[in-house]
């Protein structure tokens, strides 16, 4: 027999609960009560008497139910203010030490692997791990009369970990509507139809072939929040009762979240376990373990695998010093069908109808996802099942994020020393891929590389595309126009991954179709010009100056999509006017020129999104070759002062107050503040403002250098008018070329290099009939009169 140290971890007990819906005996149990119900009976599991085990706990660990999972997630009947410490009162438990995990399916395992290690380090004796939703409940009594209170506060350390959404979620996968698990797995699951070159039918068969015997599983569970049994054919076939979510997902094939669930782990060091008297068949070891994180979704060179999941397998495996044909037990997360398809199809070879199963619950959509937590019930039944066959192979896959996270673990009776962690350096492999090269905002020919449709409750359909562009070969994200048939029957012919497509950038998002033709029929060019009224901005023209007021001086001008919009095509038409020199931007009112981004609107959670020329039509807008002044009367906030820093020259009243001010309401500078600001003042000045979000007014603007003039109180538009009026005393086509020299400029930094680059405006300028008539009106001692040609 193996010689084991008195540090080595094992699991003593483990329990499971659920509590139905509309069933006898429904109890509508709080997250806190099924966690706690759960931990007793994995107490009671150990076999001996559980107040012995209550007072040797010394870690209690928490796994984070999805209302305590994101920022200002919703929890209809209350939560509690420590989680695990509510749990332990429960128990009449007094751990030292309480944990809070981060959200992900795979937070169970990897919170049971790092409780093991803890205890193999000699920093814990006795932990207990545990996790529960209450969902059902929460959604079928929010709005009633009666509804329970689950609000309690609990005092006590906790270890919070935050939430772990890092690289989980992005901007431009939100601005594109890829913000839910369907969508993103759908995107998976299309690219590994295309690389198995399988139709639409042939793929859906598999699926169902895959999960039909899950659900026989399910089925027999006790514990299953959907114990029905379903066949291969009824799982993909849509209905009234299995619509479709998002291609190629039907409802019976993704992962179910309402559910009342909860399950727990105990575990031990064996000199603990022996001293607590818990006999040795209930003890399970931890052969082998691993723990790896995928590279960000859009950085992965192919969409249709996961090798941060595959790898994290045969780690285990390896360390276990087993083969796939040495386990008696499979449990793979199964939120979606790739997640599994991915590891024991693919990676392991297995098949779906392997007569070991590939679930030992149900899996997710079956047994229910019970949030974060669903592994802990695999482990749980892993455990149960090793147990009454000692000796044999238990393996659990926790998956968590968009095919993200992946923590494994090999669990058997036979004895086994604890071995530490391996996956360092397979991570290192997975860190050192390179990233696929990206574009934001793509234009012209591309090809499908993965895609989606989403289904809404309403019957409306939308296309989510990951494509390639033609030249570049740059990954990007895009969806369909609204109605656009064309692209939809393209995406479900038999093979649309390598299918042409044509991507056009827009503010709210990239958006792709089947041609430039068919493009220019969903959005027809605009040429840009001036309309006779906006409703957030007005606009003046006296002869060569335009004069464009931000109208929303209810709001301190603060800005929101449509005004953008508004000054995105004020501004389009500004440059390509010919007979438009000069333009000045200012607010209405005297309190603010603007108080930058609406952030009632923003909190509002409506779509928020900027044109492609940025903050106000100007602050990522390129070629900006005619001088646009700012007129700041009052408050230049936030957004309101990258919209002056991204403008030519600024005259400020003496009134004016400049701030960058989105580090005091949690948001970064992002429309060119923490870019410009640094570039324009000394680099510890800029640094200071950022991060204080300090006020200035307008004299220290001056002196700075981001203000060009101070003018009485309430006369900035007087002072800007002066200067642009000063400024049309020169040539247009000088003042243009100017501006573009100084542009080209920015990019050389060695000043003598800058000096003698080549630039094509000289030679504009040399052929120009400005340059010709300002020296002939010198010559001749007369004011020119310029054309601006």
């Amino acid at each position: 027999m193996t010689e084991i140290d008195r540090s080595t971890p094992v699991i003593i007990g483990v329990g499971q609960v659920i509590d139905r819906l509309g069933e006898d005996g429904y109890e509508a149990l709080s997250a806190v009560d099924l966690a706690a119900r759960a931990s007793q009976r994995a107490l009671q599991d150990a076999g001996v008497p559980v107040e012995t085990l209550t007072e040797a706990i010394d870690t209690v660990a928490g796994i984070r139910q999805f209302e305590i999972s994101t920022p200002g997630a919703r929890a209809p009947l209350g939560k509690s203010n420590n989680y695990p410490r509510s749990v332990a009162d429960r128990l009449d438990a007094r751990p030292r030490r309480a944990i809070l995990e981060v959200v992900g399916g795979q937070s169970s395992q990897h919170l049971v692997t790092e409780l093991a290690g803890e205890i193999a380090a000699g920093r814990s004796r006795v932990a207990l791990a545990f996790g529960s939703e209450a969902i059902s409940t929460a959604r079928a009594l929010a709005k009633s009369p009666d509804k329970p209170d689950f609000t309690e506060h609990v005092e006590g350390e906790l270890e919070d970990r935050g939430f772990g959404l890092s690289g989980l979620v992005s901007m431009e996968a939100s601005q594109h509507g890829l913000v839910d698990a369907p969508s993103q797995y759908a995107l998976f699951e299309n690219a590994r139809r295309a690389r198995l070159g399988l139709s639409r039918a042939e793929y859906d068969a598999q699926m169902g072939e895959l999960f039909a015997p899950f659900t026989r599983v399910a089925a027999a569970n006790p514990y299953a929040a959907a114990p029905v049994e379903r066949t291969a054919e009824e799982l993909v076939t849509p209905s009234e009762a299995n619509r479709l979510i998002a291609e190629p997902y039907t409802r019976y094939l993704v992962a179910r979240d309402q559910v009342n669930q909860g399950a727990a782990v105990l575990l031990a060091s064996v000199d603990a376990a022996r001293e607590l008297g818990v006999p040795e068949s209930a003890w399970v070891y931890i052969h082998g373990h691993a723990d790896l994180r995928e590279r960000d979704l859009m950085d992965r060179e192919d969409l249709s695998v996961s090798i941060a999941a595959r790898e994290a397998t045969e780690l285990a495996l390896e360390m276990a010093g087993i083969g796939a044909d040495d386990v008696s037990t499979w449990d793979f997360y199964s939120c979606f069908p790739i997640a599994v398809s991915t590891v024991a199809i693919d990676g392991l070879g297995l098949s779906a109808d392997d007569p070991r199963g590939l679930t030992v619950t149900g899996g997710l959509p079956f047994f229910g996802g019970a949030g974060n937590n669903y592994s802990m019930h695999a482990i749980a039944e892993t455990v149960a099942r090793a147990r009454r066959k000692p000796g044999s192979y238990g393996f659990v896959g926790a998956n968590g994020g968009a095919l993200s996270k992946y923590s494994a673990a090999v669990y058997s009776t036979l004895p086994r020393p604890w071995q530490p962690d391996r996956s360092a350096a397979a991570q290192e492999k997975i860190d050192a891929t390179a990233p696929v090269p990206q574009v934001s905002r793509p234009s012209g020919r591309a090809t499908v590389e993965t895609f989606t449709i989403t289904h809404g409750r309403d019957g409306s359909e939308a296309a989510i595309v990951i494509g390639r562009l033609t030249t570049t070969g740059e990954r990007f994200i895009a969806r369909g126009w609204d109605g656009d048939r064309e692209l939809l029957d393209q995406l479900r012919s038999e093979h649309p991954v390598g299918s042409a497509l044509w991507v056009t950038p827009t503010g709210p998002a990239n958006r792709v179709t089947v041609s430039r033709e068919r493009a220019a029929q969903l959005a027809p060019p605009q040429p840009p010009r001036l309309r006779e009224s906006y409703e957030y901005v007005t606009v003046a023209r006296e002869e060569h100056l335009l004069i464009v007021t931000i109208n929303r001086p209810e709001a301190r001008n603060a800005l929101f999509p449509p005004a953008h919009d508004e000054l995105a095509e004020v501004f389009d038409a500004f440059f390509a006017d010919q007979d438009l020199w000069v333009a000045i931007l200012t607010g209405a009112g005297t309190k603010a020129f603007s108080a930058g981004n609406d952030l009632v609107y923003s909190a509002s959670g409506k779509p928020n999104y900027l044109p492609l020329s940025g903050f106000a039509g100007l602050t990522s807008r390129r070629g900006m070759n005619k001088p646009v002044i700012a007129a700041v009367n009052g408050y230049a906030m936030g957004g309101g002062f990258e919209t002056a820093l991204a403008c030519h020259l600024v005259v400020a009243d003496e009134a004016a107050q400049f701030a960058l001010s989105e580090v005091r309401v949690g948001l970064v500078a992002g429309a060119g503040g923490v870019v410009r600001l640094p570039r324009m003042i000394p680099e510890k000045v800029a640094t200071d403002l950022i991060l204080t979000g300090r006020r200035i007014g307008a004299a220290e603007a001056r002196e700075l250098g981001v203000v060009s003039r101070v003018v009485p109180t309430g006369t900035a538009l007087d002072g800007a008018r002066e200067l642009a009026s000063e400024i049309l005393t020169g040539s247009p086509t000088s003042v243009r070329l100017s501006l573009e020299v100084m542009e080209q400029a920015r990019a050389v930094p060695d000043v003598i290099d800058a000096v003698t680059a080549r630039s094509s405006a000289f030679d504009e300028l040399m052929v120009s009939a400005d340059a010709m008539e300002g020296m002939t009106a010198f010559a001749q001692k007369r004011a020119p009169r310029w054309s601006n040609s």
